[in-house]
């Protein structure tokens, strides 16, 4: 805070020499004396110095013990990444593939044909494992995360519909639009079990997860017909208004007008 200060006025300067001067004199005083504190604070530290070396040389073993142990794990982490996971994930993805083809057939076929191919691609066949096997046997590899997601599509298309959550919930990707997919799936397979909520909450989850013009007016359109069904009007004809502002050309926005009229109409 300033200090207000009269105009004109001067200390005496007698009395200001005389300050200084005494000052002046107590500290040589004080260095005379032996009684320096910078003396003190520098035998203090040396005190703490002696401390610290000693405490070092009675501890030495187990701080050396501690870096052994540290620089072992990180040489364990590195050795497993290396030897272990590396070849595993390899091996894995070679065991899945045939599997992954009996899938890829099975989307393609028809009829029964259609069954017996995600059967064969779920259980094995011609003495290769199935999806279920490489979970079980791959567990924490890439290859065992992907066939918990082709597991569950393939559950979703034979119609069984708690299998479809169950392992479709399971997977987890970087790629935004495949996980979206899996969300969604698990949403078709909610709507199935007549769990409608649930289902609601499935597609807003894939619908959070990325915006592109494959899945997102997919599940804008989803969305709205169960938010219709559960008396959520205002959020159906949210969902139905942006696919016809946003996504103008995607299929679903032939289909808006129909519903967003009804959504409006309740």
């Amino acid at each position: 805070m300033a200090t207000y200060k009269k105009r004109g006025y001067r200390k005496p300067k007698e009395k200001v020499e005389e300050v200084i001067n005494d000052d002046l004199n107590n500290e040589v005083e004080g260095y005379v004396e032996g009684e320096s504190t910078t003396e003190e604070v520098f035998n203090t530290l040396d005190d703490t110095a002696n401390k610290a070396e000693e405490w070092v040389a009675d501890n030495q073993k187990y701080i050396f013990g501690v870096v052994g142990a540290i620089a072992l794990g990180v040489l364990l982490y590195m050795a497993y990444g290396k030897f272990i996971q590396e070849p595993n994930e390899a091996e894995a993805s070679n065991e899945a593939y045939k599997a992954q083809t009996y899938f890829t057939q099975a989307v393609d076929a028809t009829g029964t044909a259609k069954d017996s191919l995600f059967n064969l691609a779920l259980n094995g066949g011609e003495g290769k494992l199935g999806l279920l096997d490489i979970i079980e046997d791959y567990s924490g590899t890439k290859a065992a995360n992907l066939a918990n997601y082709t597991a569950g599509m393939a559950y979703l298309n034979m119609n069984d519909y708690q299998n479809a959550v169950t392992y479709l919930d399971k997977f987890s990707a970087n790629d935004e639009i495949l996980a979206a997919n899996a969300k969604g799936g698990v949403a078709d397979a909610f709507v199935q079990l007549n769990q409608l909520e649930d289902a609601l909450t499935y597609y807003e989850k894939a619908l959070a997860l990325t915006t592109n013009e494959y899945t997102t007016p997919k599940f804008l359109y989803k969305a709205a017909v169960v938010a219709l069904d559960l008396g959520k009007n205002d959020v159906a004809a949210k969902y139905l208004t942006r696919i016809k502002d946003e996504f103008p050309s995607a299929l679903e926005a032939g289909k808006v007008d129909a519903l967003l009229g009804k959504a409006q109409a309740k």
